[in-house]
Order: C-alpha cells, then sequence, then structure tokens
C-alpha cells in the first residue's frame, strides 16, 4: 500500500521513508537519480525548461545524499560546475537553491569545506542580488570561523589564503586607475574581465579584513593579502587595504552585531500577555542586547586606533615601505589628495615603528607643507610619525625649516603659528638633532606672545629641550634642573655617537647572589643540570668531546694554534695571565658577574634585577645617607617612571588634535549645533503661549478679566469706565476710596 502511493511528484514523501529505510527505498531513490540526470541534461541546454522540477529533484537529492553516498559520489562536482560555468544564464531562484543545496551538503559531510569555499569564492565578485551575495559572504565567514573554534585549522587556512591571494594576484598586471577627475573614467575597466578582476580582488581583502576584526586570522600570511593589495592597480582595492592596516574602516552594514531597542522590548512586554515563557524570551534578548552593546562600545573605543599587530606582522617592511613611497611619487598626478594622505599615514606608521629609512619622503612631502594647503593637519601628522631617532637629522632639518617659513611668522594667524610649533615639537621630539639653534631660540621667543594656544606650544617646545639637549639653548633659559646636569657634565650624545661598551649588565651581581640565595634555602643545587640541558647543543667543547665519531666536525688542523684561543667555557685558566678575567674574590672593588655567560635571562630576569637595584639603592640611602646614594636613588626611580611611560605610550599615535593644540571655541558643524538646542530643551513643558487654556489645569478659554488685562492702551482710554472716572465728583472719589479702605480691611481678619 505504501509503495503503491508514492508518486513521482511526491518527493517529500519519499524523501522521509529514504531517511527511515535507505535499503529498501533504493530502487526508488535510483529511479529519481536516472530521472535527475536526463532532466540535467535538458537543463543544460534550455535553463527556463524544467526549471521547478529540476529545483526539487536537487533539493532532494541533496537530503538523501549521505544514505547513498557510492551513487550520490558526483553530485556536489556537477551542482559546482553548473554554478560556475553557467552563473550567467540561470534564474535567480534557481542559483539561490543550489548555493543552499551546496551549503546543504557541507552541512551533512559529504563535501569539505575546502570543496564548499572553491565554489563559493568565484560566486561573490559576480553576484548581483545583495541577499545572495550576503548570504554567500556570512557562508564563507562562519565556515572558517567554525572550522577554527577549538584549535587552529591549518589545512583550510593554507588553502583559504592561497584563494584569497590568488584573486589579489590577478589583477596585479594591468595599469594603475587613478580616482583624480577625468583619470577614473578614462582609466576604468575596460572590459568585463578587468571589473570581475577588480571585484574578486576587492572581495579577497573584504574577506581578509572581516576575519582578522573576527580574530580567526591573525597570522603574517593574512597579512600579506592585503598588503599586496596596497599595490593594486585600482584604488578602491588600494584603499580599503589601506584602511585595514591604518584602522579606520567602518563598520559595515551588514555586521552580526545590530542595537537593540530595550525599551521597546520592556513596552512589548508590559503590553503583550503575561507568560513564563515571555519572560524567558525577553530575559534572553535584554542578555543578547547587553553583549551586542558592550561590543560595540569597545568597536567605538578602538575604531580609531592603527592595527599595530598587522604592521608589525609585515614581511619586509623596507621593501614595503619604499614601493609604497614609489607608488606615490610615481602616480602622484593620478591619485586625490585624500588617497595620497591615506598612502602618506601608512608609510609614515611603518617608517616609525619599524625605524626605517625612505629619505625620499622628506622630499616629496615638503611641497605640501603650507598652511592654505587643504587637510594639512593630516599632513603634519605624517610628517611627525615618520620620524624617528635613527632619521638622519641632516634629512629632518630642512622640513623644520619649511614648517618654521611657512607656518611660524607674523603674517599667519595665531592657530597656524600654534600648529607650526605643535608639529616641530614632535618632529624634535623623535630626532631633536635636527633642530638648528638659531632657528630653536627665535621659536622660543613665541612664549611670550598673548594667544594662549601659541604661548603653550612654544613653553612646549622649550621644555622639550630643556630635556633632550639644554646646550642648544641660552643660559637663561636652560632651567635649573638642566644646568646643574650640564655643570656635572652629563651632556647628551649626538646623533651617531654611542657610549663605550658595556662590560657588564649593572647590578647582575645582585640577581647572581639573590638565585644562589634561593639556591641554597632550598637546599637543591639547581645551577649544574639547569645550566648543563638549557646550554646542549650550544657549547661547542661538550659537543666535540660527545660526538668525536660524528662524521659533522672535522678537525682542521693549524700552525697558528698557539696565536688564536677561543673558548666559550667558564674555565679560564688555559688563556694567558693578561686575557684572564678578574677573579670576582679579588681586592679590586670591580666585580664582573658571570651569570650573563651560564644562563638566559628572562623579561621576569630583568624584572626581578630592577627591583633589587631598587632595594640596594634604598638600602644605601638607610644606612649611608651620603648625596651620592641619594642621587642613584632618584636616577632610577626616574628611569623607572620614564620606562613604564615608554611602555604605556608605546602604542600611542599622534593624532590631528595634538597637531592644532588647544583652540578656545572651535566653531560647531550642523549636529552639533542641534544637539545643543536638544540638550537646552531637556526638563522644560511644550513649546507654545503659556496664555488661557494652557496654563490651567483644566482646559478653558481665558477669562474677560485676563483678556482685559492685555486690552491696549488706546481703547482703555476710550472706554466708559474710564471716561465715568475721569468724570467723578469730589464726594463720589471719597466714597470709592473709603469702600476700598473697608474691603481691604475685611479681607484680612
Amino acid at each position: 500500500m505504501v509503495r503503491g502511493a508514492l508518486l513521482t511528484s511526491n518527493l517529500p514523501q519519499l524523501q522521509n521513508l529514504i531517511k527511515r529505510d535507505p535499503v529498501a527505498y533504493k530502487e526508488e531513490f535510483l529511479q529519481q537519480w536516472n530521472h535527475y540526470n536526463s532532466i540535467r541534461q535538458i537543463f543544460k541546454i534550455n535553463p527556463d525548461e524544467q526549471a521547478q522540477h529540476y529545483k526539487e529533484l536537487v533539493s532532494f537529492i541533496s537530503q538523501v545524499a549521505t544514505c547513498y553516498p557510492r551513487e550520490t559520489a558526483e553530485f556536489p562536482s556537477q551542482i559546482s560546475s553548473l554554478l560556475i560555468e553557467s552563473y550567467g544564464i540561470l534564474a535567480p531562484d534557481t542559483r539561490k537553491t543550489l548555493v543552499q543545496n551546496l551549503v546543504l551538503l557541507r552541512n551533512k559531510d559529504v563535501i569539505t569545506s575546502i570543496e564548499l569555499l572553491q565554489s563559493l569564492f568565484p560566486l561573490l565578485p559576480r553576484t548581483s542580488s545583495s541577499t545572495l551575495r550576503s548570504y554567500i559572504r556570512k557562508t564563507i565567514l562562519s565556515d572558517i570561523r567554525v572550522a577554527n573554534l577549538r584549535s587552529q585549522n591549518h589545512k583550510l587556512n593554507r588553502a583559504v589564503q592561497a584563494m584569497l591571494f590568488g584573486m589579489v594576484e590577478r589583477g596585479m598586471s594591468g595599469d594603475v586607475v587613478g580616482d583624480k577627475g577625468k583619470l577614473r573614467a578614462v582609466n576604468g575597466p575596460t572590459s568585463d574581465r578587468d571589473s570581475h578582476n577588480v571585484d574578486e580582488a576587492l572581495w579577497a581583502v573584504v574577506l581578509t579584513q572581516e576575519l582578522w576584526r573576527k580574530k580567526v586570522w591573525n597570522d603574517a600570511k593574512s597579512v600579506s593579502i592585503v598588503a599586496q593589495g596596497c599595490f593594486h592597480p585600482v584604488t578602491k582595492v588600494q584603499s580599503a587595504s589601506l584602511h585595514f592596516f591604518l584602522g579606520s574602516e567602518e563598520e559595515d552594514e551588514e555586521s552580526d552585531e545590530e542595537e537593540v531597542d530595550v525599551r521597546s522590548l520592556h513596552h512589548r512586554r508590559e503590553i503583550n500577555k503575561k507568560t513564563r515563557s515571555g519572560d524567558n524570551k525577553l530575559r534572553k534578548q535584554l542578555k543578547v542586547a547587553k553583549k551586542a552593546s558592550k561590543s560595540i562600545k569597545k568597536h567605538n573605543k578602538t575604531a580609531s586606533m592603527p592595527n599595530f599587530s598587522a604592521i608589525q606582522l609585515l614581511n619586509d617592511p623596507q621593501t614595503f615601505g619604499e614601493k609604497l613611497y614609489d607608488m606615490l611619487n610615481t602616480y602622484d598626478k593620478r591619485f586625490s589628495l585624500d588617497h595620497k594622505i591615506l598612502i602618506m599615514q601608512l608609510l609614515s606608521r611603518i617608517m616609525g615603528s619599524h625605524k626605517l629609512c625612505v629619505l625620499g619622503f622628506y622630499t616629496y612631502i615638503v611641497k605640501y607643507l603650507f598652511y592654505r594647503q587643504l587637510r594639512v593637519p593630516s599632513i603634519l601628522v605624517a610628517l611627525a610619525q615618520s620620524v624617528h631617532d635613527l632619521t638622519p637629522p641632516d634629512a629632518v632639518t630642512p622640513v623644520i625649516r619649511k614648517l618654521s617659513q611657512e607656518f611660524v611668522h607674523p603674517g599667519v594667524g595665531s592657530e597656524v603659528i600654534a600648529a607650526g610649533l605643535n608639529a616641530i615639537r614632535e618632529v624634535s621630539r623623535r630626532q631633536p638633532w635636527a633642530m638648528e639653534e638659531d632657528l630653536l631660540g627665535d621659536l622660543i621667543e613665541y612664549r611670550k606672545s598673548k594667544d594662549k594656544a601659541v604661548t603653550s606650544a612654544a613653553r612646549g617646545l622649550l621644555k622639550l629641550y630643556r630635556e633632550v639637549n639644554p646646550s642648544m639653548l641660552k643660559r637663561r633659559e636652560r632651567g635649573k634642573d638642566a644646568s646643574m646636569g650640564l655643570a656635572s657634565g652629563s651632556a647628551p650624545l649626538p646623533y651617531g655617537h654611542s657610549a663605550e661598551a658595556a662590560v657588564d649588565i649593572e647590578g647582575l651581581s645582585l640577581l647572581e647572589d639573590h638565585l644562589q640565595k634561593l639556591r641554597e634555602e632550598d637546599g637543591v643545587d639547581l645551577g649544574d643540570d639547569d645550566d648543563e640541558s638549557m646550554w646542549q647543543g650550544w657549547d661547542v667543547e661538550s659537543d666535540e668531546s660527545n660526538s668525536d665519531s660524528s662524521e659533522e666536525w672535522i678537525n682542521v688542523d693549524d700552525d697558528d694554534n698557539d696565536a688564536l684561543v677561543i673558548s666559550d667555557s667558564e674555565d679560564e685558566g688555559d688563556l694567558p695571565k693578561d686575557k684572564a678575567t678578574e677573579d670576582p674574590n679579588s681586592s679590586n672593588p670591580l666585580r664582573i658577574s658571570t651569570l650573563a655567560t651560564t644562563k638566559i635571562l628572562t623579561p621576569a630576569d630583568f624584572a626581578l634585577l630592577n627591583d633589587l637595584r631598587m632595594k640596594a639603592a634604598v638600602k644605601d640611602v638607610e644606612t649611608t645617607g651620603g648625596s651620592k646614594a641619594k642621587r642613584k636613588l632618584a636616577a632610577l626611580e626616574a628611569s623607572q617612571k620614564s620606562h613604564s611611560a615608554d611602555q604605556n605610550t608605546q602604542d600611542e599615535f599622534i593624532s590631528e588634535n595634538d597637531i592644532l593644540g588647544p583652540r578656545k571655541k572651535a566653531k560647531a558643524d550642523y549636529a552639533e549645533r542641534m544637539a545643543s538646542i536638544q540638550k537646552g530643551r531637556e526638563g522644560r513643558e511644550k513649546f507654545g503661549s503659556n496664555k488661557g487654556k494652557q496654563n490651567k489645569a483644566t482646559p478653558s478659554s481665558s477669562t474677560n478679566r485676563e483678556k482685559a488685562r492685555n486690552k491696549p492702551i488706546m481703547m482703555v482710554l476710550g472706554s466708559l469706565a474710564v471716561r465715568g472716572k475721569k468724570k467723578q465728583s469730589l464726594r463720589e472719589k471719597q466714597q470709592k476710596l473709603r469702600a476700598h479702605i473697608d474691603k481691604g480691611k475685611k479681607s484680612r481678619h
């Protein structure tokens, strides 16, 4: 009875029965499979014919493919090839059905993630439907994220990254397309293939950014994909790649995190019927809303922060920076100002982070250093971030001279002077030796200005050189601390000079004594076994003694063995007396510790070393109380504070507000003005007149007495009451006055 009831068109019932008993209904499935093959051949010739029936068969086979894996082995490849080869002639509903069935096969583990992604990646740039494009994008991101949820799926990641890199690299051979004026239309994509390559590269960059933002990928290979996109011929791909490194990409509208209206949820709960399931549903929604609000706040807080981790993972940053500068210099007339500023900002941050020297950048940026230049604060920020302590002062000195000539003179406004002084201060903070002594004296004189922003900028420059190089200042401008430092002989070393070679790490003997004390207290000699295991494979003598029979090392005889003696061991007994190290127990007060030659010092060891030095300095001050011990303690405390400050400001970057400085009152835009208006309306009654019915508890019209108060004076003078008062006799006036007095007395009691 059941088999007789089955019809060819009743596929859902057959699907249910096959899932219950696949062996019993194998013949029916094979019948439908043969029917699918015949319909597929017809569909290839004419996609409009039998389209609905073909979609039903594809959905049916996708559901029961796990029951007959041998018969349906070629089914996923048939769907994938049909999508890729005939995508342009398929109907939108057919495309969506085929993509959904491919995802269904992946969820049932019929195909792997790599096979699914190989089918979906070519569809992204070709899809014109926004819903299907959003579905494909979310499917790709979720599949990669789930695969890397518990641990990194390196095989999948390598395959996907190779596909994305190939998508970006396919369009690299074209000519550079500018975005400035008519060049954008002239140099646009000349064919459908070029347009496809552009969209393909753009989607590769966008997907890599999403996976990096969701913290699924955080390796150097994903950074190299976006770094390759920075040199793509199309500015749209370049801009997306540059925004990734600058950390200023905006949140996409299709983001998973949507803000939930909490007030509407509570209002809906008060109106609807009160049930326990409704309470649980509201509780879950509020929990999701709280989590979403936290993530949105966190994103807004870090939206403008640069992507330092990606910049640090760049492969060969020097070559990358030189390529950026070559592209900026070669295609200067093709790029718009906004795009050139993006390239300047990325190049400057890479130069400052990796301490690179791209000297042509300072020559290039000079032509943009005048106060009427559009977006000049962003250009000054890029200039300041590109300078570091390894930048040659000769390359930066012309830039500082240009800044002082264009921004700091009496012919410009106070805001321009403040911006110029702040820019010079930021550049000089990173390379103090680029400043000329005469120019510094002229710039410091602006501290006597009447404008607050100019005064604070000049004082900041003066304070900077009091700390880094007070010898460039005049004697009366150095200050007490700087003058005392120069008098004691503590002058900063010029550029390119270094201090004498260090013989030992200062205070390392304290750490050695501390570790030895801990070992004695524990009663275990931790040094010998640990050191032998640590230095295993590094000590040449031990390797030679343990592997005499090994063929890896070949002993070469030398005639001058006595003239050259090299040893890495601690035993210096075989060395000549003049080359031997000093004995720590000798009468010489200078003790050189050997801990650095026997142990690899970790950051924890250096932190412990700093604490031990601080404790020893405090103990010396308490015991001796001398001025030398106090100065040493003060120097240690100052270095510790500066080290912590450097760590806190290591990842900070300069903003335009640092260049512009404090302003009296910036001109408010339309949004700020409207926000101020709305803030002033808070706590006030509804707009309108306060007269009549609006001023009463119950709505009514105004009384005649209220209307008489607002009557015009010329009408009042012509009224009968006023004219009657003028004609009153003296007796009538006395009677009215008496009546008014009596009435007042009665009202008081």
